[in-house]
């Protein structure tokens, strides 16, 4: 065969004569990314929903009528004029806590999944990478963690180190970090015997270059996917410790404790309550749908 040209300069393979050149090879990104015009109504209703609650967190002290402790009227005002959803226990806005409370309640979660997921991650591609007593060491500690269910776990050692919003953050990421390291190790686990990493040992190449260039890019898209679900339950472990006292404290404006604060009034008929629980459901049920639609594209199912 008679090649036509030597495309080689420009990093591209020699045509050959006779055949047909291969388009590029789409990455799952790029294709993610095509895939999103397509996407389904309850897709796009949860990166709505996910826009939106982002907007409200970024731009609370823009968008609160009042400031976040701000005492402003007298006990439990009713809804109406001039505050939306009326007054809690102390006579603060009620809307403008719900706004602070998606900066902090999200906030807070966000930065807890990234953690647990920084831990998890790291720890279960070194699992992947190294095994036998490397392995084994990590995988029994793991399971001595997730014989303990987690919101006792979280409950005992906030009360031992105070419920700071540091120790919160590090104490829900640890525990949480338990499930990233599982997931991370199957997955990574089905790429560190392939050949381009073997090819990466041979080379001389770093273990940490061998984890975050070979394995991480290939694991890429079930973590994403889990990211949003985790999320979700570090979401809803946070609300439950505040909830109980031992979250996030007072007087900083939070869901779980707002929904503690007020829950009295259901006994008079009042719906109030509501409005809290009724955020975190909406967040939570936005992620589900687009890490949903995420894991169906991301897994080359078909519609």
């Amino acid at each position: 065969m008679t090649l036509l040209q030597d495309n080689s300069r420009e990093g591209a393979m020699p045509a050959v004569a006779g055949t047909t050149a291969l388009p590029p090879r789409r990455s799952w990104r790029e294709s993610l990314l095509r895939d999103m015009k397509h996407a389904p109504l309850s897709a796009w209703f949860g990166m709505a929903v996910i826009a939106a609650y982002v907007v409200v967190a970024v731009f609370a002290p823009l968008l609160a009528p009042y400031a976040e402790n701000e005492l402003v009227g007298a006990q439990y005002e009713p809804w109406g004029d001039p505050f939306f959803f009326g007054t809690d226990q102390l006579g603060r806005d009620l809307l403008s806590r719900l706004i602070y409370g998606a900066r902090n309640t999200i906030g807070i979660a966000l930065m807890t999944t990234a953690l647990s997921f920084t831990i998890g991650g790291m720890l279960g591609m070194l699992a992947a990478v190294l095994p036998g007593w490397v392995d084994q060491s990590l995988s029994r500690f793991v399971d001595v963690l997730m014989a303990i269910p987690q919101l006792i776990f979280a409950l005992v050692l906030l009360s031992i180190f105070g419920s700071s919003i540091i120790n919160l953050i590090l104490i829900i990421a640890v525990l949480d970090s338990t499930r990233v390291f599982r997931l991370t190790r199957a997955v990574a686990l089905n790429i560190a015997v392939l050949d381009f990493v073997e090819a990466a040992k041979l080379q001389g190449e770093k273990l940490t270059w061998i984890m975050i260039r070979e394995i991480l890019p290939n694991i890429l898209p079930p973590l994403v996917a889990e990211f949003g679900l985790r999320f979700c339950f570090v979401f809803l472990t946070i609300s439950a410790l505040s909830f109980l006292g031992l979250g996030i404290q007072p007087p900083t404006a939070d869901w779980g404790s707002m929904l503690r604060e007020n829950s009295t009034l259901i006994n008079y008929g009042d719906v109030t309550p509501l409005l809290p629980a009724g955020a975190i459901a909406l967040l939570t049920v936005a992620v589900n749908f687009v890490v949903d639609w995420f894991l169906h594209k991301t897994s080359g199912l078909k519609d």
